[in-house]
């Protein structure tokens, strides 16, 4: 007599076969699509963390010096939503944040400039009306268009100083009437438009940060093609040291003031020295974060 034919013995293996497929199903979700940044739980772009830095070119004596003792923390943007940017492509279409721009840099200029031609959309919905111009001294070798796109960028945010509600920027044309002009200048230029203003950059006895003089603020092509050792050594996306600068200087020119890391491992407040230090903080290039103002304390 035959014994009773076990349910589980035939059960069983389609069972076992229903877990495997599931498991691959899960497994393949998991991945990032192509090309796709992978982000930590706090925000922080990790596309960059395999990638070794590349050389840094010549600097100024003593920026090395004033790097943060404690080092930046790690490839170091906070993340609007909590600090986002996006990374400018690598030439050649790689996946590598671009950190800084090759070659040699023109250090001396002779100071005249040129206008971006063009009138831009208001950036902001209510409160004060800003206009300021966009000028670049030809002897950078920089498209005065493209400049002025990537000022626009940088003061459109979200998470730029229109995001108050109580001011609206517009750039004009270079022969418009004007609140103030963003510059970009070489360094010898930069140093004299800014000590003209009463405003030393020097470190290392040569011009090396950008500022903000009545009505002008004035970026050092130095920092604006090669961004800064530290931002660099962390794989921060020279994009993000740029809308940084801008914001920086601009805050300047609307009455703002130095401020200090909050806590290591916060955000920079943008007032804060990002091109000097870090002090433990992360790079962040936003005045608004959560669409709420981000501060330190004062210097």
């Amino acid at each position: 007599m035959r014994p009773a034919r076990r349910w589980w013995r035939t059960v069983l293996p389609l069972v076992t076969l229903a877990v495997c497929v599931l498991a691959g199903v899960a497994v393949l979700a998991g991945r990032p699509s192509a090309g796709e940044v992978w982000r930590s739980p706090a925000g922080v772009a990790e596309a960059a963390l395999d990638q070794p830095a590349p050389p840094l070119a010549s600097a100024p004596a003593g920026p090395a010096a004033l790097a943060d003792p404690a080092g930046p923390i790690g490839p170091a943007v906070a993340a609007p939503g909590s600090v986002s940017h996006p990374a400018a492509p690598a030439p050649g279409g790689s996946a590598s944040p671009m950190l800084r721009l090759p070659g040699p840099v023109p250090s001396a200029g002779r100071g005249g400039f040129r206008y971006d031609d063009r009138a831009g959309e208001v950036l902001g919905t209510s409160g004060r009306l800003r206009r300021y111009r966009v000028a670049v001294e030809p002897e950078t070798g920089e498209d005065v268009r493209a400049f002025g796109t990537a000022v626009q960028e940088a003061l459109a945010g979200p998470g730029s100083w229109v995001d108050g509600g109580r001011l609206r920027l517009q750039r004009v044309p270079g022969g418009a009437g004007h609140d103030f002009t963003v510059y970009l200048a070489t360094a010898r230029t930069a140093g004299r438009m800014c000590a003209a203003g009463g405003v030393d950059i020097r470190v290392g006895g040569r011009p090396y940060t950008s500022c903000r003089a009545p009505g002008k603020v004035i970026i050092n092509l130095d920092r604006w093609r090669s961004s800064v050792p530290h931002f660099v050594s962390a794989g921060v996306p020279l994009a993000v040291y740029r809308t940084y600068v801008v914001n920086h200087e601009v805050g300047h020119q609307l009455g703002h003031h130095h401020e200090r890391c909050p806590k290591p491992g916060r955000p920079a407040p943008v007032m804060m020295q990002q091109t000097l230090f870090l002090r433990g903080c992360v790079a962040n290039p936003w005045p608004y974060l959560d669409g709420r103002r981000y501060s330190g304390p004062s210097l």
